[in-house]
């Protein structure tokens, strides 16, 4: 009982603790203090549906339907190109220490918008939520929803630490060079996956 729950935690931090266009939008809006509970709880409650999906045999439906997966790729390429390039307009721009502190500055709809695009127009996710995490799941019989409890779980708590401790960071991200640097990688960081999700 234990052990699914704890290998379900385990495996679903290690997934997303790697740097992507999702964990670098909730660290940006964490520096900028705008909106970081909705963003948190927008990014944790949809890796939660696509875990419950994996663990509940989606999967298997994106098995059936090959043309799923291509659709998705191509989606996910587009968005994260149009967002890279935002990212590396806002460098060019360097006025984004400007805008620390003021969750008025932004408009809780469009960041929600982009927070879910980053999510579900992301096919890394569902290979990982979905059909790694599902796929792991089959071999803890009967113990399927401590395991999806415990990937799910992991979930809430990086993304609240990230959205959350992002503040810790304020006094570095006072002047615009900061921004600069994180702003040209955050576009990196989703060029380098469109290029992945391009090449393959």
């Amino acid at each position: 009982m234990v052990e699914a729950l704890l290998s379900g935690f385990s495996l679903g931090l290690c997934l997303i603790l790697a740097i992507g266009a999702q964990n670098a939008f909730v660290l940006r809006q964490g520096l900028l203090r705008s909106h970081v509970l909705a963003v948190c709880l927008t990014c944790a409650l949809s890796d939660a549906l696509l875990i419950a999906a994996g663990v509940g045999g989606f999967g298997r439906l994106t098995q059936a339907a090959p043309w799923i997966a291509p659709v998705m790729r191509w989606g996910g390429v587009a968005f994260l190109l149009t967002q890279g390039a935002r990212s590396f307009r806002k460098a060019w721009q360097g006025d984004a220490a400007l805008q620390q502190g003021g969750q008025g500055a932004q408009r809780l709809g469009p960041v929600l918008a982009i927070c879910l695009a980053l999510t579900w127009l992301n096919p890394h996710v569902y290979q990982d939520s979905v059909v790694l995490l599902g796929s792991v799941a089959a071999h803890y019989p009967g113990q399927r929803f401590r395991f999806g409890l415990g990937a799910g779980t992991a979930s809430f708590v990086f993304f609240f630490a990230l959205g959350y401790g992002a503040r810790l960071l304020a006094p570095v991200f006072g002047r615009p060079a900061a921004w600069r640097v994180l702003d040209l990688g955050v576009g990196q960081v989703m060029r380098s996956i469109a290029a992945g999700l391009v090449w393959g």
